[in-house]
């Protein structure tokens, strides 16, 4: 596949390490490790961050053919702290260079020509009215690209507004059962409430969404296709740190999903890829297809 990953790129700052990230590079590196050709659309600043984060694309082989280098902006930070149990706790420091991408005519007209199957995008960049009003643009000119929205909602970085206006434009809309229940107030995925499954319904018949993604964390996750909601359970890891498990996830559901495989298959392989970065430090670990399917095949024993 032909992958567009709109969004942020930024440093992780965890304590006095920096770590590239933002969720659609974290989830470009780990669907380019499933083999499939990538082009990230962002900006970074005239800044040393930016020259860092430029070599570093270009040190992973990641095309930075769409990043924009902008004059008097700063390359975007995430200041990361860690609970207890190594789950992830950000501050975005905008605004930030990526929130200004604008795309010009020749750019729209090579991405037009590139056809990508798919276009990626999630809720934190499309905070900035210019970000959101460039997507659209880029929506509007690769009509037969597929959508995948990966909601990964952050403090004070989201509006049920824009969410609302994402999952409209959406084919395959992803989030965790915490989100469901910040854009759901009557959902209560652990008790009393609508359930999970609900919303599924819900959202996805409001937003005409053909595939729905609910994620538990360790405990697996939940899908909705064509009318059916499963739940497939999740894997045991010694979890190192969270940051990237959940864009590795990500990844991983999308390739599932052109690949034919039913439901529950999908599941268990976005589940198995998930639970492996989740293991190790970083937000973009190296990790090898074989050992997910080592996983898996450890699971059926």
């Amino acid at each position: 596949m032909r992958i567009v990953s709109v969004g942020e790129i930024l440093w992780d700052v965890i304590g006095d390490r920096e770590y590239l990230g933002g969720a659609p590079l974290n989830f470009a590196a780990h669907v380019r490790q499933l083999g499939h050709e990538v082009f990230l659309l962002s900006a970074v600043g005239e800044d040393d961050r930016g020259r860092r984060a430029l070599r570093s694309l270009q040190e992973r082989g990641m095309s930075a053919e769409f990043v924009q280098v902008l004059r008097g902006k700063q390359t975007g930070t995430a200041e990361v702290e860690l609970d207890p149990e190594g789950k992830p706790m950000f501050r975005i420091v905008r605004p930030a260079a990526y929130d200004f991408v604008e795309l010009d005519p020749a750019q729209l007209q090579r991405i037009r020509e590139l056809q990508p199957n798919w276009i990626y995008f999630g809720t934190l960049y499309h905070m900035s009215s210019v970000a959101l009003a460039s997507t659209l643009k880029l929506l509007g000119a690769t009509p037969t690209a597929r959508r995948f929205y990966d909601v990964n909602l952050r403090d004070g970085n989201w509006s049920l507004g824009v969410v609302e206006q994402l999952s409209a434009k959406a084919t395959v809309v992803k989030l965790s059962d915490s989100e469901a229940e910040f854009l759901d107030a009557t959902v209560n995925a652990g008790g009393q409430g609508s359930s999970v499954e609900e919303f599924c319904r819900r959202w996805s018949e409001q937003y005409d969404c053909s595939l729905m993604c609910v994620t538990f964390g360790e405990r697996g996750c939940a899908i909705f296709k064509d009318g059916v909601y499963c739940e497939i359970p999740g894997f045991k890891v010694e979890v190192v740190d969270t940051v990237g498990s959940g864009d590795a996830f990500s990844a991983a559901f999308l390739h599932s999903n052109t690949q034919g495989w039913d439901a529950h298959r999908m599941g268990r392989f976005a589940n198995a890829v998930g639970a492996l970065v989740a293991s190790r430090p970083g937000a973009t670990p190296e990790w090898q297809v074989q050992e997910c399917q080592n996983m898996l095949a450890t699971q059926n024993r």
